[in-house]
């Protein structure tokens, strides 16, 4: 079936224009990306068929190249499209922190974190650092791997602080199964950052560990 086949209410772009944007399920956001579809495939066939061969949109979204090319119906135009649409919504995640205190919006704090760290098949231990006023001076993603004792070096996010003059700190990684649960691990690792931090007079004012449906705050938890 084509999607001009469908009711009006069920074209994605129709129900785009109707009900919003989140409204709209994974595949038919993708679907209006795509455009068209394949030969005996529609753009919304074609769009549940990329999404399962890729384990949903991190999987596609995190893809090279390459990767990425060999779907059906994608090619470089394509990825450019995607990249271009990936940064630009980045762009506008950090704009809406950069100029105010992030503690007065932490929701889009939060957006602009996952909008970083949701696309990464292995952890990243991310900062965001922070003027005296609590606004960004500057995002660095500064280890890889898992994240615990081992792996990430208090004495580098000191540097890192000391470097961007930051008078506090937002840590950030992510759980790549999902899973937004704080483990022991990251409770200690915090705690021992959190102590670092304190002898060069840097606040720690939050940690978030992004997952696949949101982020959970340390601050929220009482963790800090």
């Amino acid at each position: 079936m084509r999607i001009t086949d469908l009711p009006a209410a069920e074209r994605p772009r129709e129900k785009l224009l109707e009900r919003g944007a989140g409204a709209l399920s994974d595949a038919e956001l993708l679907a209006i990306f795509l455009r068209t579809g394949v030969a005996g495939r529609s753009a919304i066939d074609l769009a549940r068929d990329l999404l399962a061969e890729r384990g949903g949109l991190v999987g596609l979204l995190s893809a090279s190249h390459a990767d990425f090319c060999r779907g059906k119906g994608l090619g470089t135009a394509k990825y450019v499209q995607l990249q271009a649409v990936l940064e630009l919504s980045q762009r506008y995640l950090r704009s809406e922190i950069s100029e105010r205190d992030v503690l007065t919006s932490p929701e889009a704090t939060r957006n602009y974190l996952k909008s970083k760290l949701r696309v990464y098949a292995h952890e990243v231990f991310a900062c965001l650092f922070l003027d005296n006023h609590h606004r960004v001076i500057e995002y660095r993603e500064l280890f890889r791997g898992t994240i615990d004792g081992a792996s990430v070096h208090p004495r580098e996010v000191v540097r890192e602080a000391m470097r961007w003059n930051a008078a506090a700190v937002i840590f950030a990684h992510n759980h790549p199964s999902g899973v937004a649960e704080p483990s022991q691990s990251d409770v200690r690792i915090t705690e021992r950052l959190r102590d670092a931090l304190a002898l060069v007079d840097v606040r720690v004012l939050d940690h978030i560990v992004i997952g696949e449906g949101g982020g959970t705050s340390f601050a929220e938890r009482g963790l800090l």
